[in-house]
């Protein structure tokens, strides 16, 4: 809940100037308020940056006031939505089941989901981290079948690392990423569940980005309040450009 249009659009620019003449391999997405999706779509128009909503509803319409469409996220030009946020679980008490109708959701509208799965600090002290993870996903992903699975993103965002001051290290991310990877194995099969990208999200930033992005297991970033000015997000794509 960052941002007028115009602060929007100004940020847009600034990372699609900078972007625009640079040969790279990583993929950018942009996820701005609902307010600034359309200007920012056509701040965007020329480039190769997609757009995502961050959040959408379960239904494509209805009587529930505030909410937004997946469908609506499309005609707005959207390619992308975030599903299962920590803070929409967390601050939004939104469900794991929630969760699960919203990612089918996203894929009836053609639009591709990044599902977040992620601990709590309480939880990951319990070593409850593996068991809460794998109901996450096992949930969220129980009606996408395997040729969906190919249109999806994973991140994990450890609830305990983000704004708190604790970061996690290369070594517990990869960890729980190797974990995912197994499950989505599992579940869809090898060349299926090899293929997603698993991204990483939890405090990255420019000065811990490099570090990050050397583990072998993190195939992206998904950034929080770096992303919020282009002077300290593009150097977290220029770090992971380079891996």
């Amino acid at each position: 809940m960052h941002g007028t249009q115009a602060a929007c659009r100004s940020l847009a620019r600034n990372i699609a100037r900078s972007l625009r003449n640079e040969r790279r391999q990583v993929e950018v997405v942009l996820a701005p308020p609902y307010t600034a999706l359309a200007t920012v779509k056509q701040t965007l128009r020329g480039t190769d940056i997609g757009l995502a909503g961050q959040d959408s509803h379960w239904e494509e319409s209805g009587a529930f006031t505030g909410a937004v469409s997946p469908l609506m996220l499309r005609d707005l030009g959207c390619d992308f939505v975030i599903v299962g946020h920590s803070e929409r679980r967390h601050i939004f008490n939104e469900s794991d089941d929630i969760v699960g109708q919203k990612m089918i959701a996203a894929l009836r509208n053609n639009l591709r989901p990044i599902l977040c799965v992620g601990e709590t600090l309480t939880e990951r002290s319990q070593r409850l981290t593996a068991p809460v993870i794998l109901r996450q996903l096992r949930i969220a992903l129980k009606g996408v079948t395997k040729s969906d699975i190919a249109k999806t993103e994973v991140a994990y965002e450890p609830v305990w690392a983000i704004g708190t001051g604790q970061n996690a290290t290369p070594e517990q991310i990869s960890q729980v990423h190797k974990r995912i990877r197994r499950f989505l194995v599992s579940k869809f099969g090898k060349p299926k569940g090899s293929g997603v990208r698993i991204l990483y999200g939890g405090s990255v930033k420019p000065d811990n980005a490099s570090s990050l992005a050397t583990a072998p297991a993190v195939n992206g970033f998904l950034v929080g309040g770096a992303s919020l000015q282009a002077e300290t997000f593009l150097p977290i794509v220029d770090c992971f450009s380079s891996k």
